[in-house]
């Protein structure tokens, strides 16, 4: 497995347009990669702040996905929304329920 944690945050305010941006290309990308083992999109306390906690079969399969269509088209609508470029933290999962 390949773990990756991300942190964004939004231009102030920008929250939701970021959510509708990701709901409009990740979203249905995520949905159908088999690639994904999971994938939890939340959003933290400080209202312009989004974190993604992704699990996938293999480094691999996380590259794929970044050089995807829906990915790219992502990326270029959400730049503007973001307040900088994310941070990224590649974890190794010992354990995942119902994964392990």
């Amino acid at each position: 497995m390949h773990t990756i944690f991300l942190e964004h945050c939004t231009r102030p305010g920008a929250r939701a347009q970021v959510q509708a941006v990701w709901n409009k290309h990740v979203r249905p990308a995520v949905a159908t990669n088999p690639g994904h083992l999971a994938y939890i999109y939340a959003f933290g306390v400080d209202e312009d702040r989004i974190c993604a906690f992704q699990v996938y079969k293999s480094a691999e399969e996380a590259q794929a996905f970044l050089r995807s269509d829906a990915y790219e088209a992502y990326e270029l609508e959400v730049t503007p929304l973001l307040d900088g470029p994310p941070q990224v933290e590649v974890l190794q999962a010992k354990w995942v329920k119902g994964l392990s």
